[in-house]
């Protein structure tokens, strides 16, 4: 090639980075670091509660405002629940909401408050976001015992079908963590979803079935309803199996399980594809 020649503005091919994934060298990296992430899970709990006077009591303090809000109003939208007392009705729905939407408000900061860390010790960036979804579910665990004081309250049981509740929460956990996983990432990039996530949390809030029955979507949309939030048949499962005494929506439980799968698959995947860059940009 003559020095005058004008050099190609697009590498070839064969110079392209490709970044590969095996899923299994994935799963056993992550394994190998899960002594990390109860460790960064410990520390983030320490920080949280740390000389505060209500200490882990604030774990429980948001679905019960939420409850008591939810309540309140209630006689004006004229919420049907049947036999079920409606601050049951609604705080076991705020179980599983709380556990996600603290999951991705502090798992989407989980990197960019880890900044020092991620430039000095080489592991998994997964840890970060993960490590918030299992301080989400210990505080979940502390809500699960306030709703057994609230089932003492109302004198009400829970029901027998209860067992469906191990087939039930997978999908809550997997959905959680992908889109954990996925707004940790890009957040490193696009610093003003910092900002507007709060907005959308609580956008989401009024769109999923917490405060009102699943019921009230119109039945030819609600395939595609739980296919786009999968936190819909979860809920309608818990209140199904744990307040009526009735097996879950086997069809919509299918469908929540095939989105959530997809959104951690498709979560993970662009993770690990913006992971490269977000030692250098956070």
């Amino acid at each position: 090639m003559s020095a005058g020649a004008d050099m190609p503005v697009v590498p070839p091919p064969e110079w392209r980075f490709r970044r590969t994934f095996h899923p299994a060298a994935l799963f056993h990296e992550l394994w190998e670091a899960r002594a990390l992430v109860w460790t960064l899970a410990e520390r983030e709990i320490r920080i949280r509660y740390k000389q505060a006077i209500l200490g882990f009591a604030w774990a429980v303090v948001t679905p019960l405002v939420l409850m008591v809000a939810f309540t309140l109003f209630r006689k004006a939208a004229k919420i049907d629940t049947g036999p079920v007392p409606y601050p049951l009705f609604t705080f076991i729905a705020l179980i599983p909401w709380t556990f996600f939407s603290t999951s991705v408000a502090q798992g989407g900061l989980s990197l960019i408050n880890n900044v020092p860390l991620l430039n000095k010790v080489y592991c998994p960036r997964e840890v970060f976001p993960t490590a918030s979804v299992v301080v989400a579910g210990i505080d979940s665990l502390i809500s699960v015992a306030v709703l057994g004081l609230l089932f003492l309250r109302y004198g009400f049981m829970p029901k027998p079908t209860s067992i469906w509740i191990p087939a039930i929460l997978p999908i809550q956990i997997v959905f959680t963590l992908g889109v954990t996983l996925v707004v940790s990432a890009v957040i490193v990039y696009l610093r003003d979803l910092r900002h507007a996530l709060p907005l959308i949390l609580q956008m989401g809030l009024f769109v999923t079935p917490v405060a009102f029955p699943l019921d009230v979507v119109p039945r030819q949309f609600r395939h595609l309803y739980v296919a786009l939030d999968p936190l819909a048949a979860v809920i309608d499962g818990y209140r199904r199996t744990v307040l009526l005494g009735r097996p879950p929506s086997l069809s919509l439980l299918a469908i929540a399980a095939v989105s959530s799968s997809v959104f951690l698959a498709g979560g993970y995947a662009a993770f690990k594809r913006l992971e490269t860059g977000i030692a250098d940009v956070a």
